[in-house]
């Protein structure tokens, strides 16, 4: 793709669109910025901007980059869109400029574990790698390495994947599928449709690494599959052990502190994704050598008089605590709460009274929370972070967990989920 002497036309002055920018100026091309913020800060060099940018300052263009921040369904696309030869996103550009391989990882929870575990992997088998697109460094930022990467372990939402055109992973992975962003979609099908367009481009001669009985088409590349529920997928777990072809291949507690079976679903897919660009098995077990799954993710804070205490501050929605409360395999005491959203969470009941022997409230829900759990399960509300912390420690059976998945946003009591996810941490390590 030949972009010297093309008017490239780029939407959004964020870090992807500033990563864009940098990529078609290398490439030759006259760069225009617009955003509808008053003003783009810090200025961007060698492009003209154009700030309190709206539909009516759509110019002509070969070439429109959108960013993913950017509502490919509203008017400020459409109008941009309407006046430029091609419109594509940040991924696209990049891929065009890129000669590596590379590992796209899609779904609605796990991508960011996953992405950071398949570049772990790759490195350990003497290759580069980097984590780029939604998460880690923009995939045009990287592509611009020199000398660029061997391999991208490329995190792709619905976002980023609504606008590829030829866009087309060597190994493309589909973690799972729930409603989401719904404040940008029409409905769930479009939600689903853009994450789908992950497969879209790949042959026969690329892979597809999806989690068994996932509703969608059968994919063109050759299919590989895992499931914590289905021993007959190629990669299979308890939440313990990993499994491949009916063979223990890891010890995910002995060689890790990943918990949970959603963290070993995330766990397989890198592996079979790694696997099938080459990476030998020796490579994948040190990769996992002491790895802990990113901050605020079910991540393991400590054990102590036989009690796992797991912080999944980041699960601030009802499905982000029903897939942590789904993978525990030990007796749970749950604490969840903190600003009230008008969320209806009597969906998380069943699960809740399938996995926990009780559970805590605390924060602005707390109280509605707690009336609504109590008729399932022995359930005590707190004002306070550490006071819910206390009960849990007193109610927790030796063998089980206290799971801290807030299932809501932190700002009642919180600058945000890292804030509330360090102070559950201090709280859990000042317990004796």
């Amino acid at each position: 793709m030949t972009l010297s002497g093309k008017r490239v036309n780029i939407l959004g002055a964020g870090t992807s669109g500033r990563a864009a920018v940098a990529l078609a100026l290398r490439e030759g091309a006259e760069v225009h910025v617009f955003d509808s913020r008053e003003a783009i800060d810090p200025p961007i060099k060698g492009a003209e901007s154009h700030p309190a940018a709206d539909p009516e300052s759509a110019e002509p263009c070969d070439l429109l980059v959108v960013s993913p921040g950017i509502d490919t369904y509203g008017p400020f696309v459409e109008a941009f869109s309407g006046k430029a030869s091609e419109t594509i996103g940040e991924i696209e550009l990049a891929s065009r400029y890129y000669g590596g391989r590379i590992i796209a990882i899609t779904g609605t929870n796990g991508k960011t574990t996953t992405t950071e575990l398949v570049e772990r992997i790759i490195r350990a088998d003497g290759r580069t790698a980097a984590a780029c697109g939604n998460y880690g460094r923009p995939v045009c930022e990287v592509v611009m390495a020199d000398p660029p990467p061997d391999v991208l372990a490329l995190e792709a939402s619905s976002f980023q994947l609504e606008t590829i055109v030829d866009f087309r992973p060597d190994v493309a992975i589909w973690l799972n599928f729930a409603p989401d962003h719904m404040d940008r979609y029409p409905d769930v099908d479009s939600y689903r449709r853009a994450k789908l367009r992950i497969f879209e481009n790949q042959t026969e001669a690329e892979t597809a690494v999806v989690r068994l009985g996932e509703e969608i088409p059968m994919p063109t590349a050759k299919l590989v599959t895992f499931s914590t529920e289905d021993q007959s997928a190629d990669w299979f777990s308890d939440g313990q052990l990993i499994l491949h072809g009916g063979k223990q291949f890891l010890d995910l507690h002995e060689a890790s502190h990943l918990r949970g079976l959603h963290n070993a679903e995330n766990a397989m897919a890198a592996i079979a994704a790694c696997v099938a660009l080459g990476v030998g098995e020796d490579a994948i077990r040190s990769a996992f050598d002491g790895y802990a799954p990113p901050r605020h993710r079910c991540e393991l804070v400590r054990t102590l008089d036989g009690v796992e205490w797991l912080n999944d501050s980041k699960a601030t929605n009802l499905h982000a605590l029903e897939s942590a409360l789904k993978s525990q395999t030990r007796p749970v005491v749950l604490i969840a709460g903190g600003k009230e959203k008008g969320l209806d969470y009597s969906p998380l009941l069943p699960q809740l009274k399938s996995k926990a022997v009780a559970a805590v409230t605390f924060g602005q829900i707390g109280r509605s929370l707690a009336d609504l759990i109590r008729p399932e399960l022995p359930c005590e509300n707190f004002s306070t972070l550490n006071e819910a912390v206390a009960a849990a420690h007193r109610l927790a059976p030796r063998g089980g967990s206290v799971l801290f998945s807030p299932g809501t946003s932190s700002f009642d009591q919180f600058g945000g989920y890292e804030e509330r996810g360090d102070a559950f941490c201090q709280l859990v390590h000042e317990l004796r």
